[in-house]
């Protein structure tokens, strides 16, 4: 059975994402930890849902991590102040270079684990560099060459939007998993920028949202 790595943040997507490709392949979770203000409650559903899924083909997590305080500074991301409201464009959620980042100690983790696949939960509209489909494709030939390990960086939802995958994957325990800036231990505050989209897509696609929110 062919090997995947998946970048898995316990977000809808990625949890999806994992679900969609144990149909076929072995699946090996990636987290990284970057000091994020949300990452052990993201760990935590991560957990839960793989658990949950029951699926024999997904491996445990593997936690991986790369310090990025001296990079983003007081960023919100790391402070955990301002995190971007609902009303607040998508631009100001960018963490700059973040799948540069991800992409690359899993590409590193593959290649002394006999893995040439990493998959991306990325959605169609992702508007930032680092997530466009040539990025992918260009950075997977660049890691290739430097690693001397065939490594391909593939986003299949890329043509999907949330609503999308809610509605086509609505049997799953979607309520698993997290997509929140301002987490309160696994419960979503619902009032970030992400907790928006999150509600928006669950009302676009006609499913019940289960998630737990605080406001």
């Amino acid at each position: 059975m062919e090997k995947v790595s998946v970048l898995a943040s316990g977000g809808l997507d990625s949890s999806v994402l994992i679900a969609k490709l144990a149909d076929g392949a072995e699946v090996y979770p990636i987290y990284v930890r970057c000091g994020f203000k949300w990452e052990d409650a993201e760990l935590a559903v991560l957990r839960l849902f793989v658990h949950a899924l029951g699926n024999p083909n997904v491996r445990r997590a593997t936690i991986l991590s790369v310090p990025t305080a001296a990079l983003y500074g007081d960023h919100w991301s790391v402070t955990g102040a301002s995190v971007p409201a609902a009303d607040e464009p998508d631009e100001n959620t960018y963490l700059p270079g973040r799948n540069i980042l991800l992409i690359s100690l899993a590409a590193i983790w593959c290649s002394t684990h006999g893995v040439s696949r990493i998959a991306i939960g990325s959605l169609g509209g992702n508007p930032f560099p680092d997530a466009t489909p040539d990025f992918f494709d260009n950075f997977g030939r660049i890691l290739s060459m430097g690693l001397g390990h065939n490594i391909l960086v593939e986003a299949p939802l890329r043509g999907l939007h949330k609503e999308d995958l809610i509605r086509q994957f609505k049997d799953l325990p979607l309520q698993l998993t997290l997509t929140c800036m301002a987490p309160l231990g696994s419960i979503h505050c619902g009032q970030c920028n992400k907790c928006f989209e999150r509600q928006q897509a669950f009302r676009k696609a006609g499913i019940v949202d289960r998630t737990i929110y605080l406001g």
